[in-house]
């Protein structure tokens, strides 16, 4: 474990460092990083999504193949195998989450999978888990994690959960205007909403669990997006959070699980290349500006004026999404695969790659670092030698 003067916190008896690694699918948080961050004594997560895309023998299986079950079930073994090394790699230190999107439409099967194969946490977001607790009852060990992005959100969650005599062992806020890939705003103009901002979402939330009669330290609050600086560590923390979340630094580390091209293009990205665009879930999303981006985009409204809703418009298959603007014809959200363009990006593909990025620049820049010397940056704010 890291040495550091920052306060740990614990999930389930876990004593941990106050940064958590965030889910990145498509492959993207697979169980190198994961496993890596959880060897360090703090949260790994893998993104539950695809994580076939990992395994040549699976990819085989499934070539050519639109079958729904078969590659659901395919799915399922790689999402197994991952949970499996990570926990390997990380040897009883940390703890391996596993992020399960609660817009995707096998995500029950999923946040069963991942309890079976030992996930120690369930973290879901992109939609109210509102179910999470009935999904896992078999599964008390397992720690649940929910993510929101306003109070109200938070409220309602607590208030269903309560009913059912189950609270989250921590919730991660993620604020929209600063996070990578779905953003938790129904509106891109709603994404700089005063009420996403972490002061004043800490302190409503503070006196929510008073009101609920829930003790303060019994869930801890990790805030999420825009956090690339151990001095913004310390402020969150001072206000209240008990840890932080990131993705895109630790999706551009050495042991990052996508190809080094990915790592590159999120590393070398300008302000203004990241973009903000609907996806195809219907929810704001923010990425790099790629040519397949930029493309799409060109001609995203004339796709939009010529929407049709048939099951066959799903390019791989898999019908991943329990709506998908390109499959359901909906004119409001994106008209692309989702699932094939993060499968580029994963491969390193910058001309049909869909890469997902937060807003703020990157603790390293440009440079690509082992994951101990990230976390040592977040925790103490020494940086290596040679950036």
């Amino acid at each position: 474990m890291l040495e550091t003067h920052l306060p740990h916190f614990n999930i389930k008896n876990k004593k941990l460092l106050p940064v958590v690694q965030g889910g990145m699918g498509v492959g993207i948080s697979a169980h190198r990083l994961a496993g890596s961050v959880a060897a360090l004594g703090a949260a790994g997560t893998i993104a539950s999504i695809d994580l076939r895309h990992h395994h040549p023998d699976l990819i085989e299986q499934n070539r050519h193949c639109r079958d729904k079950p078969a590659l659901d079930r395919l799915n399922l073994i790689a999402l197994d195998r991952e949970v499996r090394a990570a926990l390997e790699t990380a040897a009883g230190a940390g703890l391996v989450a596993v992020n399960v999107m609660k817009a995707v439409a096998e995500h029950a099967a999923l946040v069963r999978q991942a309890c079976a194969s030992g996930a120690q946490a369930i973290v879901m977001g992109a939609g109210l888990p509102l179910d999470l607790p009935d999904l896992t009852e078999d599964s008390p060990e397992v720690a649940l994690i929910p993510i929101l992005s306003d109070v109200r959100g938070i409220q309602i969650l607590l208030k269903k959960w309560l009913r059912k005599n189950r609270l989250p062992d921590a919730i991660v806020i993620e604020h929209p205007r600063y996070a990578g890939g779905h953003l938790g705003a129904p509106k891109p103009e709603e994404i700089n909403d005063p009420r996403f901002d972490f002061p004043g979402i800490l302190e409503s939330v503070f006196q929510m669990f008073k009101e609920l009669d829930i003790e303060r330290e019994r869930i801890p609050l990790i805030t999420a997006g825009g956090i690339n600086t151990h001095e913004k560590i310390r402020s969150l923390l001072a206000l209240g959070a008990s840890a932080v979340q990131l993705g895109t630094p630790f999706a551009v580390t050495e042991e990052g699980d996508a190809h080094p091209n990915f790592k590159k293009v999120l590393a070398e990205a300008r302000p203004e290349d990241i973009v903000t665009f609907m996806s195809v879930a219907g929810l704001p999303a923010r990425a790099v500006l790629t040519p397949w981006l930029s493309n799409y985009l060109r001609r995203e409204a004339k796709l939009q004026d010529c929407t049709k809703s048939h099951p066959d418009r799903c390019a791989s298959g898999l019908h991943c999404l329990t709506q998908c603007g390109l499959r359901d014809g909906n004119p409001k959200a994106g008209q692309f695969c989702i699932d094939a363009q993060l499968a580029a990006a994963l491969r390193g593909d910058i001309s049909k790659g869909l890469f997902f990025r937060g807003a703020e620049s990157l603790p390293f820049g440009a440079a690509i670092r082992p994951v101990r010397e990230l976390m040592q940056y977040l925790l103490t704010g020494a940086r290596p030698a040679s950036t």
